[in-house]
């Protein structure tokens, strides 16, 4: 018997991934369907696949012979299938795009109902993932990263806002209680509400001014995991709880509204904005290529 196609999707998920968990994050589906996929597989093939511990999955010698003939073969599949995309009046399927939580609500809502208007009979599936996995190992066609994240083999095409930067705030209730700092050292002072990645990485707050650059670990009482729990901080700072650091289009809306008080203006560090990366293949599936069309025109 022939294995189940998505069984085997399943499995260079997973084998690519390092993992069920950031596999299925960046899929879309459950940990648990793919651990079952891959228990039918082995099941069906007669060997073991995957190595599992519970601090990684390793793929055995058996699983590592399949996983380098099933790559290309799966490739080839997808290739045949988008192909018939040619044979249409309009590019259709599916685009399926890996995207940090930041860009989901920074730059994708000025994008993709224009493009889905524009392109009816293509569909999108958007992961929103911060963990910096291998896009299209686990099933995706592109990624938006910022610079310091891109793949050498990759192509890099910008999106969104070309500067951004990072801001501090905290209410002004706040503010009235512990003071405004004129210096970025200050902070060890005060209550900062801190954000991991979810790697476990915490990433320390960083300042410039007049060619001067301060990096700053504070400390305070709470920690969030960024990206999908981001918005606990800043409600936590609106309740005056201490200072947020996040991005600036993340935050100006409660600046505007006088809710946030900018803290350090003047020091805020701007970095370059994201890009849509992907294959650098003449022959792009139809939706990507429509995408990437997209974008280059607005």
């Amino acid at each position: 018997m022939v294995p189940d196609l998505n069984d085997l999707k399943a499995f260079l998920a997973v084998t690519r991934a390092k993992g069920f968990r950031d596999a299925a994050r960046a899929s879309g589906g459950s940990a648990s369907g793919l651990s079952e996929a891959i228990r039918r597989l082995e099941t069906q093939l007669g060997v073991r696949l995957l190595n599992r511990t519970t601090r990684s999955v390793v793929a055995t010698e058996a699983g590592q012979r399949l996983l380098e003939r099933l790559e290309p073969a799966l490739n080839e599949v997808k290739a045949a299938l988008e192909g018939i995309n040619g044979f249409r009046d309009r590019p259709a399927g599916t685009l399926r795009l890996n995207v940090p939580v930041s860009a989901v609500r920074l730059v994708l809502p000025k994008v993709v109902p224009a493009f889905l208007a524009e392109y009816p009979d293509i569909k999108m599936e958007i992961f929103a993932d911060d963990s910096f996995i291998d896009v299209l190992a686990v099933g995706c066609d592109a990624g938006i990263r910022y610079g310091e994240r891109l793949e050498l083999d990759m192509i890099a095409l910008p999106i969104g806002p070309r500067v951004q930067r990072f801001a501090l705030v905290a209410s002004p209730a706040y503010l009235d209680r512990h003071g405004r700092p004129a210096h970025p050292s200050e902070l060890l002072q005060h209550a900062c509400l801190r954000g991991r990645f979810s790697s476990g990485a915490m990433p320390a707050w960083e300042f410039e001014r007049d060619g001067e650059a301060v990096k700053i670990e504070p400390s305070g009482p709470l920690i969030v995991q960024l990206g999908g729990a981001a918005d606990l901080a800043v409600d936590a700072a609106i309740a005056g709880s201490g200072m947020v650091y996040l991005f600036e289009d993340w935050l100006r809306p409660l600046i505007d509204k006088g809710m946030l008080e900018p803290v350090l203006e003047a020091w805020w560090p701007s970095f370059p904005g994201p890009f849509l990366y992907y294959p650098g293949r003449s022959l792009l599936p139809p939706p990507l290529r429509a995408f990437v069309d997209f974008i280059k025109a607005v």
